[in-house]
């Protein structure tokens, strides 16, 4: 009887569709790549600087709670894993700081081998570009300088560029940031769709100080989960 009973589940297994993980569901992770934005004390790198805590400052925001934050929200509520979030406050996807400083240390190219392991990539990012006033430059996809880097265009292709060969079948997202400069957005799209990358342009969410408020993360979330759903 024994014997009869492993033969009938060996058979079960090797038929289409049932395995020994089909009753467990495997749960996707999810990997960061941000600035001021995605960050939260204690879930980013030590040495990175940080915009959100659970110190509350009113000025600032009035997110207190990693569980406001629109990662992870949209991790939690989309079922996901979080794998790694490495969001460093101020950062640029371009060479270009503010005062026209150099912030490669910082720039979302620098920081993109660091993702771990991921199943998928959210990238969010931009703001910073934007708000120096965007170096643009123009559209380039190969031969990349190190000066080149210094301007929007050539650094968010070599962004996307660098991905796709560090994270071979890892689905990447780049969220686009509503208040933007027009040419920011633009870019975006038009070198996103250069390299197959779906993009996410948002809309309507709350900030203070320029920054997403609980309500704002909320939005966020809501308009991440409604792209990644359709996978």
């Amino acid at each position: 009887m024994k014997k009869l009973f492993v033969i009938i589940v060996t058979g079960l297994l090797a038929l289409p569709g049932i395995n020994a993980q089909s009753t467990t569901e495997v749960k996707q992770t999810i990997s960061i790549l941000g600035d001021s934005y995605s960050t939260f004390a204690g879930y980013i790198p030590e040495d990175y600087p940080t915009y959100y805590s659970s110190s509350v400052d009113l000025a600032r925001a009035d997110v207190n709670d990693v569980k406001q934050t629109w990662w992870w929200k949209t991790i939690k509520e989309g079922g996901y894993k979080l794998g790694v979030n490495d969001s460093y406050s101020g950062a640029t996807i371009s060479y270009t700081g503010y005062n026209d400083e150099d912030f490669t240390s910082r720039s979302f190219i620098t920081r993109i081998p660091r993702l771990g392991d991921p199943d998928i990539i959210l990238i969010f990012g931009a703001t910073n570009d934007s708000w120096t006033g965007g170096r643009i430059g123009e559209y380039q996809y190969s031969d990349f300088k190190r000066s080149d880097l210094f301007t929007y265009r050539p650094a968010l292709a070599k962004l996307l560029q660098s991905a796709q060969e560090r994270y071979p079948n890892v689905k990447l997202y780049f969220i686009i940031n509503t208040g933007l400069l027009e040419e920011i957005t633009e870019s975006t799209k038009v070198i996103c769709n250069h390299y197959g990358v779906e993009y996410i342009e948002l809309h309507d969410i709350e900030k203070i100080n320029g920054h997403p408020t609980i309500r704002g993360m909320s939005a966020i979330s809501e308009q991440v989960l409604q792209v990644l759903k359709k996978r």
